[in-house]
């Protein structure tokens, strides 16, 4: 399936102030895209009336608002529209991602709690269960750096590649694309260097840096992804028997302390002869 032209980026819109940072880099990629911006919060009511500290319908309005200043002031020709819908910020924007170029919400914590995060983790559950890539935004803005993107040979990975191509390209930004291999092993350099010429193709002023590291491929890229401005995972590398998120991706999505895209759903891989 592919994305309709006039799908928009979506931003999730909560109480925390790292929702203003969610905001603002979704405005920017709404803005290298080419796309709206829609921003949504979702509205618990039980909450708001059982609870002296939940968020009132009122409080919902202002956040909305607060959000759309946010993005004018980082995109000001990005179109914005806001939107309060009932029910569970996880469900809300799993729907809207059947539509929706991209999701983008904030990480809610995780990249500084160590091994505590909880598989019911908000940006867990959408990255694991979304139609469409999923932004997790940090609290912290990042640096400018490259883009930074495993490969490992499966097709999971060839899609990431493309979209980090894509992505390094409206940023003016080069990719940094890793191959990560077992002690020992020095079999996939070849296969790094092809893959990345394939996908360079569709992207010719964009320049890329291979490297080939031997290791566990979540620490490798963890530790990579350390002075990137955006890392780019697929869903499942080749590991489909892990489930919705594979290994690399939680460790990314966990812990890596610049945002992480995770690709799935409509964006599809070019052939490997393209």
């Amino acid at each position: 399936m592919t994305t309709p032209a006039d799908a928009s980026v979506v931003a999730a819109v909560g109480p925390a102030e790292e929702s203003m940072q969610v905001v603002r880099l979704a405005a920017r990629e709404a803005a290298a895209q080419g796309r709206s911006l829609s921003l949504l919060h979702a509205f618990n009511w039980e909450a708001a009336f059982d609870s002296p500290g939940g968020v009132t319908r009122a409080g919902a309005e202002d956040l909305i608002e607060r959000a759309a200043a946010a993005a004018n002031d980082a995109e000001p020709a990005v179109p914005v529209s806001g939107e309060i819908v009932e029910g569970s910020p996880v469900q809300a924007l799993i729907r809207r991602s059947e539509s929706a170029y991209l999701v983008a919400l904030g990480d809610g914590g995780m990249a500084g709690c160590g091994a505590c995060v909880p598989a019911d983790a908000p940006a867990v559950q959408v990255a694991a269960r979304a139609d469409c890539p999923v932004l997790v935004v940090r609290p912290q803005p990042p640096p400018a750096g490259p883009v930074l993107v495993g490969v490992d040979g499966s097709a999971s990975s060839r899609t990431a590649l493309a979209f980090a191509f894509d992505c390094a390209d409206r940023r003016s930004a080069r990719v940094l694309a890793i191959r990560v291999l077992e002690p020992g092993r020095h079999d996939g350099e070849q296969m790094l260097v092809q893959a990345v010429a394939r996908a360079a193709r569709r992207h010719p002023a964009v320049a890329a840096e291979c490297h080939t590291i031997e290791g566990d491929p979540g620490t490798v890229l963890l530790e990579q992804s350390r002075s990137v401005q955006l890392a780019v995972v697929g869903a499942r590398g080749d590991e489909p028997w892990r489930g919705m998120l594979g290994a690399v991706s939680q460790s990314l999505l966990y812990h890596s302390p610049c945002p992480v895209i995770v690709v799935r759903g409509s964006v599809s891989a070019p052939p490997d002869g393209a």
